[in-house]
């Protein structure tokens, strides 16, 4: 497997408060490990929950993860990880009054045996390419995706919606949280991209996927990157790329 990653303040930000850590997991290395976070707060505050749960995640993913895992305990050290991280950020933003209100969103992977194991909280986003085919995974925890449910509203409309922007479940914005779970079956060639909205929101999914089956790999993020910011580019951007 292959992996890459890249973020990006964007062209209208002061500050990046996207975190991203991709690394090789396991006894000798037989697994992928990748974990994005766009935080959210005044000041400093979103880079410090977006921080503190890479951390926090990245360490018990490393600590935790053996070869001998089935597939229920590798689910149990996803949803753990992140339910800790959120046990901390929520604790933290209730004890300093200058993070009050922060938190993050959050979406990881971890790609062992041709098989993604995946959870998200917000509107990060996993998607599987195959076939110059791209399916998104996760299911982004927005208003904006409850009105699309309910039929108030399309598609094209959410684009320009004044609520576009509105997260209904963040790490550190609860005491409790419930993160999405999913599993995917992957096949050599495919890939796996994570990414924060800096990217979704300003590009197009079949766009996104030609750039990523007619490039080298290892060319893709810094791509990624150049094609969200030529689309206006006012968040902050981040990607996550794997390659089986």
């Amino acid at each position: 497997m292959k992996f890459f990653t890249k973020t990006d303040i964007g062209l209208c930000r002061d500050e990046n408060q996207d975190r991203v850590w991709a690394q090789t997991i396991g006894e000798n290395d037989e697994a992928v490990a990748l974990v994005v976070c766009d935080g959210m707060g005044g000041e400093n505050a979103g880079s410090c929950a977006s921080q503190m749960t890479v951390d926090l995640m990245s360490n018990r993913i490393k600590d935790g993860f053996r070869i001998s895992n089935n597939r229920n305990f590798i689910r149990n050290l996803l949803i753990t990880s992140v339910t800790a991280a959120n046990s901390l950020v929520y604790d933290r933003s209730n004890s300093e009054p200058d993070k009050r209100g922060m938190g993050t969103t959050c979406v990881a992977a971890v790609v062992y045996e041709q098989r993604a194991y995946i959870i998200n909280v917000g509107d990060s986003r996993c998607y599987h390419i195959f076939d110059r085919n791209m399916q998104q995974i996760t299911k982004d925890h927005t208003e904006i995706r409850r009105l699309i449910e309910q039929g108030r509203i399309t598609e094209e409309e959410s684009r320009t919606h004044p609520l576009r922007s509105r997260i209904t479940r963040a790490v550190g914005a609860s005491r409790d949280i419930t993160p999405d779970y999913f599993e995917i079956d992957l096949e050599a060639g495919h890939y796996l991209l994570l990414c924060s909205d800096g990217l979704h929101s300003y590009g197009d999914d079949a766009e996104i996927a030609g750039i990523i089956v007619n490039n080298p790999v290892q060319k893709c993020c810094d791509m990624l990157i150049d094609y969200a910011l030529a689309n206006g580019g006012r968040d902050n951007v981040t990607v996550a790329l794997l390659q089986c």
